[in-house]
């Protein structure tokens, strides 16, 4: 049935430009978009939004989407990122169009459409250095100078590109460039440069090519090739959009051709969205790879515990907007919690442990606590947690002389230990410095979680683990990497100068419940009271390792 016209969501302002194209049966009705990355590093959650856009409107409009990898800079370019951003857009879960393309698939025909402008008088080859070519660029209000190289004939033109070609000229002694317009205000069509001299190897031509085309000459005319109806891009690229049309223009021989769109990039606060300030926080060592769980790359959120699905939601939730705007990075937090809220087990943890010797229960005796896996989930079961005489909680639990409104554990008060009994500190012991080393406590056996007859009320609810029967686990806890909401936006400031000191520490011997021990890399976690984690690829049967996805709520705000 369809949805009401009231009920229905209000459509994007590039789903309503994809609408208008198919009510005039542009393009025959086709919908294919393409997601065309460079593979000079890791994916981040910008580049996220990006896929999610691409392929949920191939998806939206029963169309198709490519991945094509913009592979024209083989000094940047690694078989390890293609591999990576391969990984992140499947564990999203979208699938591209046939096989994976590369802009390297089309050079052939690019070098060939080179030719063809050439021989119309629309390029030609300079052999000034670049620094005179960018002087001679000018300034949006005045007219650049016109290259000596316009002049020379189609012959020598044909004549030095073919050499540039064959590798018999030095890096950067000569470029092509398409002759646009030099007094142009847009400086993008000031004859831009389309080939460069680079005698680099590719990752997949080998030592064939020894020049490269540039990304404004490969991107529309791949577009082109592979019959994208709509080219969406960031709104950086909205200047670049006339020389798009331009070079369609002198290869296009139908009425075909694919429209390019833009749409303002994702900026997330507390976060730099560079590839190339992540990739100098990776060389540096400022963190632990492009997957370090502090990153904001795909597979770095992917690492700390967020799922795809959680991503998919921000994506969906931040729109498609026209202008550029700093998005909260609690927004994202939000939508991983929302998440795992409803597809994390409940288990118990102690990330600070101090022991409770419960003095009137019995030595030896152990009870299975049947406590719910996950209340948001009516088939998610329930699982035993075994009790016993001395079990450990939190240190913060517990506090010596307690103010009033401190509804845990303290001398002469009673808690409830969830899905267990309610007891009551008695005495405690302290170390020569003043640490608490053990709690002594009593419990009352009528206050039995779900067959509890005494009546008594207590405020404080505590998680707890059996000191007999728990695992020891590491567990790091990882916020923010940088303290500043917007690190990069200072001009006068180096971005690593805001990295947060806080952003991760590391608990050795935290105590967990038994249950955890068949928990696989990358199986996800509520630790009542304290969090989402998940286990860390770094964990082996012999050391348990516990990444913190996100805190139980937002403290943000209290803890800068």
């Amino acid at each position: 049935m369809d949805t009401p016209e009231n009920e229905k969501r209000s459509l994007n302002f590039i789903e309503s430009i994809i609408e208008e194209d198919l009510r005039k049966n542009k393009n025959e009705g086709r919908i294919h978009l393409r997601f065309p990355p460079e593979p000079n590093g890791y994916l981040h959650i910008g580049h996220a939004k990006s896929i999610c856009l691409n392929f949920g409107l191939a998806e939206s409009y029963n169309g198709m989407c490519n991945l094509r990898f913009d592979d024209t800079n083989p000094e940047k370019e690694d078989v390890e990122y293609v591999d990576s951003i391969k990984e992140d857009i499947n564990w999203l879960g979208f699938k591209w169009n046939d096989q994976p393309h590369f802009a390297s698939d089309y050079f052939n025909q690019l070098y060939d459409w080179a030719v063809k402008l050439i021989k119309d008088g629309k390029a030609y080859v300079d052999d000034q250095p670049q620094e005179l070519i960018r002087e001679q660029r000018g300034i949006p209000t005045q007219a650049g100078v016109e290259s000596p190289g316009r002049k020379r004939s189609v012959e020598d033109n044909i004549k030095l590109f073919e050499g540039m070609k064959n590798g018999e000229y030095p890096d950067g002694s000569m470029v092509l460039r398409a002759k646009v317009d030099m007094s142009s205000p847009n400086m993008h069509l000031r004859d831009p440069i389309m080939y460069r001299i680079l005698h680099q190897e590719h990752h997949r031509t080998g030592d064939k090519w020894n020049i490269y085309p540039m990304y404004d000459w490969a991107h529309g005319q791949s577009d082109f090739i592979e019959g994208i109806t709509h080219s969406v891009c960031t709104l950086e690229f909205e200047v670049h959009r006339p020389l798009y049309n331009w070079f369609l223009d002198q290869i296009a021989e139908n009425k075909y051709r694919p429209r390019q769109i833009e749409f303002a990039r994702l900026n997330l606060s507390y976060t730099v969205m560079s590839k190339r300030k992540l990739l100098e926080l990776v060389k540096s060592e400022y963190v632990n790879g492009w997957d370090d769980p502090r990153m904001p790359t795909i597979s770095g959120l992917r690492r700390r515990g967020y799922t795809a699905g959680s991503i998919r939601a921000f994506a969906e939730r931040i729109g498609v907007a026209k202008r550029d705007n700093l998005i909260d990075v609690g927004l994202l937090e939000f939508s991983v919690r929302e998440h795992l809220n409803s597809i994390a087990p409940r288990v118990f943890g102690v990330l600070n442990p101090v022991k409770v010797v419960i003095t009137n229960y019995p030595e030896g005796k152990l009870e299975d606590m049947e406590l719910i896996n996950n209340p948001e989930d009516a088939d998610a079961g329930s699982r035993k947690v075994p009790f016993t005489r001395e079990i450990f909680i939190e240190r913060d639990d517990f506090m010596e002389d307690a103010p009033k409104k401190f509804f845990r554990m303290a001398p002469g008060r009673e808690v409830r230990l969830k899905g267990a009994y309610i007891i009551k500190c008695e005495d405690f012991a302290k170390d020569a410095d003043g640490n608490i080393t053990e709690i002594y406590c009593t419990y009352d056996p009528d206050t039995k979680s779900g067959s509890d007859s005494s009546g008594k009320k207590v405020k404080g609810t505590l998680h707890w683990v059996s000191a007999t029967h728990c695992l020891n686990a590491e567990v790091r806890l990882y916020d923010r990497l940088f303290s500043d909401e917007e690190p990069a936006g200072h001009k006068d400031s180096d971005f690593k100068e805001f990295l947060n000191p806080d952003s991760l520490k590391v608990l050795l011997n935290c105590k967990l419940e038994p249950s955890l021990k068949d928990a696989q890399i990358g199986d996800k976690f509520q630790f009542q009271r304290l969090g989402y984690f998940c286990v860390d690829k770094d964990s082996t049967p012999e050391n348990m390792v516990f990444n913190r996805t996100v805190p139980l709520r937002d403290g943000w705000g209290k803890r800068k």
